[in-house]
């Protein structure tokens, strides 16, 4: 900040934290008495000038969004505008709260005019050759100044008053510092700022005053709220400091640390970050080996580490060279999701280590079979260790307890350790919460440290496996399986990263997969279009296997489909009631929730708990389940009875509810309408089914064949918009959406059709930019835009390779694997102008589309 002071750590450490935890309110309200407070106490109140410093922080902070600061002084209130000349941002109230604005006297009553004047002439007798004491006339009240006189003087005034005019009805009095103020108007300090606070809905108040009157304002003061009060004497405020340059100092850490809440701190690109994983659970590590991601105990609960959108206050692991400096890069160890990252004399080395089925034993103590971070460092360096765990997204402040080899985390739910032999931690108070900071001399320690963050297990104890024979036992089951796919040659190890990626996204323990790894990184920086994809979404699922499918694994198809079985059987007989999405368990989401204590990734608001599109119709969805039953069945060579269970029960939903409209795979927040992609969906489970009860069944379906050509031919007649000349979003509307691509995508039309070549055509046009195409351009009733979606790309630059473009479909295709990050990881969606990822990450459809054209470009005829 621009003339802040430098001092801002001579704070108290109590008052830091309070003003940290302020500062992150959605709404904070700001108010600051003048003399005293903002500017130095002087002998000539007209020379009362503001410190600069206050100045600076004041304009500032008034500047911010979701901030209001208000000025409530005992001055009149022209007297306080042309003193402090403060922006028209900062409120100004003077009087004491009686006047909110200059207009203010001429709506006083004719009744309140009359005592107004007698109230005038009475002090003027009163103080008629006083010498030292002044009177100040306001709108609504009359101020006797007795600073200048001498103590026998000041003592008679203030008893004549007090005995005279104070004692009349319809007299407020108010004292301060060698001031004593008689009103016509009931208020003070304290009405004032809750009138202030009721209008702009203020979540809390920060008020900072030095004189007797600001006791009204500190005693309103309730739940979050902070009073500062400047100076000696008795006060209601919960927090001192000496002098004003003091309370500049306050303002100033409050400035800073409310803008990184408002607008996040350095913000790490979404696709620099790598995804760790272990089948139960998923992390994530910036380029710096700073772990920012955590959820446990499954990825859809809640963060224990929230950096990503929440900044260093909701929960971070940091390891760094003691001598700074960016890493000389950062991989994954091949077939693996473990992470190394490199500095030179510095290697640190991340997993999470796979859970066993039992506990295992560790000396005479039992660690946890629950998930197990592991961070090895190696090197000869001196390296920095920070520990900030922040269970529940930040909203539970827990204490670190240094305990023999390790650290205890006290106050969750569940027990938590860090075992870290040979490491001495710091453990420090950090904004209401604890920290725990180490420095580790690694030549000291023989050249290697192990500390690993210990799920469900508060045991310190060392663990009898060597920590590289955990390591290889934690990579050999990737290493396997990467092993065993049919890779293309096209981008193989592009290709085998995104399988990785998606068997990361696999939950295990149920079968579930999850659309993506995160919560909430925005579609557009700074913007609302941020949602929560920790869930497992049928369509995305199904997809996701389906791509698995085709590169040679049959285990994740398998267990996803037995999970959607369960979601079946918990219709009740109604598969036509599925929703969209579930928890990874199979269950129905709780509500949407907004977590409005974190300023989310740069800023971008509101971080979203839950998905309100659980509540939506999406018919589509039994589309991709019904073609990877069929892609399962066509690689096994048989179908078993739950797959069959699960068929019937997608051609069911489809016959009764095919003919409604829809919310769309989009899930635009809007009226239903008729989309052509779930139309298309919809007679692509018909049609899928058909194909496995001829391939693998006990015959043809007649019934199915009416119902599949049924569907086709309605959204062929339907779909198709003669003005746009292509297949657009919904039926009647001319707006275009990358979706309809699937009108030949799956083989509704056949490749030379040419309603499915103009339909590719539209889309190029008015949906591709550069190396992106974006779902479309129709207003979806939310503010801001998005970027372009990596699923959508694919499905382009299948529709290329399908219409005879190959040489386009290389090069889009080319053009997508460029976005990747360093580690090879894709989010949702990039933004060809920024050149920068966003969305949640890693994205399976992202994943699963570079997979899927690929496999085409190796496959398809050149």
């Amino acid at each position: 900040m621009d003339g802040a002071p430098p001092a801002a750590d001579a704070i108290d450490p109590a008052l830091r934290a309070a003003v940290g935890r302020i500062a992150r309110v959605p709404l904070l309200l700001i108010a600051c008495d003048y003399d005293g407070t903002l500017a130095p106490i002087v002998e000539d109140p007209t020379k009362a000038v503001p410190l600069p410093e206050s100045v600076a922080a004041i304009r500032a902070l008034a500047a911010l969004p979701q901030t209001t600061v208000a000025v409530v002084s005992g001055r009149a209130l022209r007297d306080l505008a042309a003193l402090s000349r403060l922006p028209s941002e900062v409120h100004l109230v003077g009087s004491h709260g009686s006047e909110f604005d200059i207009g203010f006297v001429e709506r006083l009553s004719p009744e309140l005019l009359e005592v107004r004047t007698r109230l005038r002439n009475e002090l003027r007798t009163i103080v008629a050759d006083q010498t030292g004491v002044r009177l100040e006339r306001k709108p609504a009240s009359i101020a006797v100044h007795t600073r200048g006189a001498d103590p026998q003087t000041r003592a008679a005034v203030v008893a004549a008053v007090l005995d005279g005019p104070a004692t009349w009805p319809d007299v407020t009095v108010t004292q301060g510092k060698e001031v004593i103020e008689l009103s016509v108007v009931a208020t003070h300090k304290g009405t004032a700022v809750d009138q202030l606070r009721t209008q702009m809905s203020a979540s809390a108040v920060l008020f900072i005053g030095d004189d007797i009157t600001d006791e009204n304002a500190f005693g309103n003061l309730h739940g979050p709220d902070i009073g500062i009060k400047i100076g000696p004497g008795e006060t209601k405020a919960g927090y001192r400091v000496d002098e004003p340059i003091e309370a500049a100092r306050v303002l100033g850490l409050l400035l800073e640390t409310r803008r990184h809440w408002l607008f996040g701190e350095r913000a790490v690109p979404i696709e620099r970050h790598s995804m760790l994983a272990n089948g139960r659970t998923v992390a994530l590590v910036t380029p710096e080996a700073k772990l920012t991601w955590l959820c446990h105990p499954k990825p859809d609960s809640s963060a224990i580490f929230a950096d990503l959108v929440g900044g260093s206050p909701a929960g971070h692991f940091s390891i760094a060279p003691e001598r700074g400096g960016l890493p000389l890069g950062q991989r994954y160890r091949a077939g693996t999701m473990t992470v190394e990252t490199r500095w030179s004399g510095l290697t640190v080395t991340d997993w999470l280590d796979r859970p066993s089925s039992d506990a295992v034993p560790a000396g005479n103590a039992v660690i946890s079979g629950d998930s197990t971070l592991v961070r090895v460092l190696t090197g000869s360096g001196r390296v920095q260790l920070e520990f900030a765990p922040r269970p529940e997204f930040g909203q539970v402040a827990v204490q670190l307890q240094p305990l023999g080899d390790g650290l205890l985390v006290l106050g969750s739910n569940e027990p938590v350790s860090l075992y870290s032999p040979g490491v001495t931690w710091d453990v420090v108070a950090d904004g209401g919460y604890e920290t725990a900071r180490a420095l580790v001399d690694l030549s000291a320690a023989g050249g290697s440290i192990t500390v690993e963050l210990r799920f469900g297990s508060h045991s310190l104890e060392h663990h009898r496996t060597p920590v590289h024979e955990r390591q290889l036992a934690a990579e050999r089951p990737w290493q396997d399986w990467v092993a065993e796919l049919r890779l293309p040659t096209t981008s193989r190890d592009m290709v085998a990263r995104s399988a990785l990626t998606l068997r990361g996204l696999c939950h295990e323990a149920t079968g579930s997969i999850l659309a993506a790894a995160t919560t909430s990184l925005p579609e557009e920086l700074g913007g609302v279009r941020n949602w929560d994809y920790r869930y497992c979404w049928l369509r995305d699922a199904a997809m996701t296997a389906r791509a698995l499918v085709d590169l040679g694994s049959i285990t994740e198809a398998e267990a996803f489909l037995r999970w959607v079985d369960g979601c079946i059987e918990r219709t009740g007989g109604h598969p036509e009631r599925l929703h969209p999405l579930y928890t990874v368990d199979g269950y129905e989401l709780g509500a949407e929730a907004v977590i409005d204590t974190l300023p989310g990734y740069a800023g971008s608001r509101p971080v979203r708990v839950g998905n309100l599109a659980n509540h939506q119709l999406q018919l589509d969805v039994f589309g991709p389940i019904a073609d990877l039953l069929a892609a399962v069945a066509d690689l096994r060579g048989s179908v078993r009875d739950s797959e069959w269970r699960v068929l019937e029960n997608m051609v069911e939903a489809v016959s009764r509810r095919w003919h409604e409209p829809d919310h769309g795979l989009w899930e635009a927040r809007l009226p239903p309408r008729h989309h052509v992609y779930s139309k298309v969906m919809c007679w692509m489970t018909v049609d899928r089914a058909l194909h496995m009860v001829r391939q693998h069944g006990d015959g043809d379906r007649p019934d199915w064949v009416e119902l599949r050509d049924r569907i086709g031919h309605n959204v062929l007649e339907y779909g198709w918009h003669e003005g746009v000349g292509a297949y657009s979003v919904a039926y009647g509307d001319e707006e275009m959406d990358a979706s309809s691509l699937w009108i030949g995508l799956s083989g509704l039309l056949p490749d030379d059709d040419p309603r499915f070549l103009a339909t590719v055509l539209k889309i190029e046009a008015d949906l591709r930019s550069g190396p992106v195409v974006y779902r479309y351009h129709w207003d979806d009733g939310l503010p801001g835009r998005e970027g372009g979606f990596h699923i959508c790309t694919a499905w382009l630059i299948e529709a290329y390779l399908r219409t005879g473009r190959r040489s386009d479909a290389e090069e889009l295709f080319r053009q997508m694997v460029d976005t990747a990050g360093p580690t090879g990881l894709l989010p949702e969606q990039y933004d060809p102008l920024a050149e920068r990822g966003l969305g949640n990450h890693p994205q399976a459809y992202s994943h699963l589309g570079l997979i899927r054209c690929a496999l085409l470009l190796d496959n398809m005829v050149k």
